[in-house]
């Protein structure tokens, strides 16, 4: 399962009604291969879901992970953090061993 935060929730609702998103929009994360600890989140609007997608709703806000990501990404929380080292979207993710200090990759 992956959850989202009220603050994120918030912010997520709020880009999406700047981008007129429709109501097919939905929240994909994911990772991939780099970053400085091996592996990277990915976050990006969509709206066709893919064969094999694992599909989250939580507080209104429709996540859909591909199954090779859920492996990594399972239990994880989506936050908003808005502080000095900057806003935007982060990742509360249970399964990282290590992340790096800007909190954009990870190892397990």
């Amino acid at each position: 399962m992956i959850t989202v935060s009220p603050k994120a929730k918030d912010y997520i609702s709020q880009l999406m009604n700047e981008q007129h998103a429709d109501a097919k929009t939905f929240v994909r994360v994911g990772v991939k291969s780099g970053g400085c600890s091996g592996l990277e989140y990915k976050m990006d609007f969509d709206t066709e879901e893919k064969e094999g997608d694992q599909i989250f709703e939580d507080k209104g806000i429709k996540v859909v992970v591909d199954m090779k990501s859920l492996l990594y990404l399972y239990g994880t929380e989506l936050d908003y953090t808005g502080g000095l080292n900057g806003k935007g979207l982060t990742f509360n993710n249970p399964n990282a061993s290590r992340t790096c200090s800007c909190g954009e990759s990870f190892s397990v």
